[in-house]
């Protein structure tokens, strides 16, 4: 269960007094994600999430991701709005049980599902509100660089030297694959805050609009084709990578550029951005599955799904996106 802070009902109660959101009704942890301890808060008002970060999120970079929603939300993207406490601040620390000083928020609950089986309606809803995003952070005054860029898969490729074969052999051509793609990737490509990380499990649906875009966590300045890449990837294949539908693909893609459409540039680079999420993917998965602790509370993830991905759009090129 992903509450790894306890905070006892009384005590909780006066954390949500701080909030101007009515009283404290109820308080229950979820189970779902594995880097912050998170309960669905119900009060006389409403319902909201409250996020406790622990050791994993970095507290210092709170004021990208919560600002990044507020300003979203004001653009009127499907977004979680930050609730701000009653001195105006977007989060606040508290002392834990244990005695250390935790930081937490509160986030606006938005209703929805995710999708197991996507729909080509409801992929071309995500390309949408994608680009709805995509133009509203445009003018967002703060940056953040991706900490999940070519630097850290080089990070990850010394993590896993040596061992790719505990996974499976056909893994030891992604250092050179790694490599082959950074030279590759062009670096004039129009760019805005991106989500980067936009899998099904990170939009909410309410048939088939989407409701909410969720979990920016990993949000950062970068391009807006790679973010279209991050999404094709996640959303177009069967959780094992190794059938994709086209239909799918090109729904995110129409759904996309009817709001805001690709250059040449982009269109041109994204067979090859494919290329750098599926690896990019490969990798944190890779290095979880050699180094996570056999008895830790974490459900490894197969990095072979996006092996099988990498491969589909190296040998795919420009076809895997109609």
């Amino acid at each position: 269960m992903a509450v790894y802070t306890r905070i006892g009902a009384e005590a909780m109660a006066t954390l949500i007094a701080q909030f101007d959101v009515g009283e404290l009704t109820s308080a229950k942890g979820i189970a779902e994600g594995v880097s912050n301890s998170n309960w669905i808060i119900e009060t006389t008002q409403a319902r909201f999430i409250l996020t406790v970060y622990e050791e994993r999120t970095e507290v210092e970079e709170l004021p990208f991701f919560l600002g990044l929603l507020d300003h979203l939300a004001a653009a009127g993207c499907p977004v979680p709005k930050t609730m701000h406490d009653r001195s105006g601040a977007a989060f606040r620390e508290f002392a834990a049980d244990t005695g250390e000083t935790k930081t937490l928020a509160l986030i606006e609950f938005l209703p929805g599902v995710s999708a197991d089986n996507p729909t080509p309606a409801q992929a071309e809803a995500v390309g949408h509100a994608l680009a709805q995003i995509h133009l509203a952070a445009m003018d967002y005054p703060r940056s953040r660089a991706n900490s999940m860029g070519p630097d850290a898969w080089r990070g990850f490729v010394k993590g896993c030297a040596g061992r790719w074969q505990e996974i499976d052999a056909r893994l030891a051509v992604v250092p050179d694959a790694v490599e082959t793609v950074i030279a590759g990737l062009p670096e004039d490509l129009p760019g805005s805050v991106i989500h980067a990380d936009l899998f099904p499990d990170n939009v909410l649906l309410v048939g088939d609009e989407v409701s909410g875009l969720i979990d920016f966590y990993f949000a950062c300045t970068g391009p807006m084709a790679y973010d279209i890449a991050v999404t094709h990837a996640a959303w177009s294949f069967t959780p094992d990578g190794k059938s994709q539908d086209p239909a799918i693909g090109q729904a995110i893609l129409r759904g996309y550029e009817a709001v805001r459409p690709l250059s040449d540039a982009e269109r041109e680079a994204l067979p090859l951005l494919a290329e750098a999420a599926s690896l990019r993917f490969l990798l944190t998965r890779a290095y979880d599955w050699l180094n996570t602790p056999a008895d830790a509370l974490v459900t490894r993830k197969d990095p072979m799904a996006f092996f099988e991905r990498y491969e589909f759009y190296r040998m795919q090129g420009a076809k895997a996106f109609g």
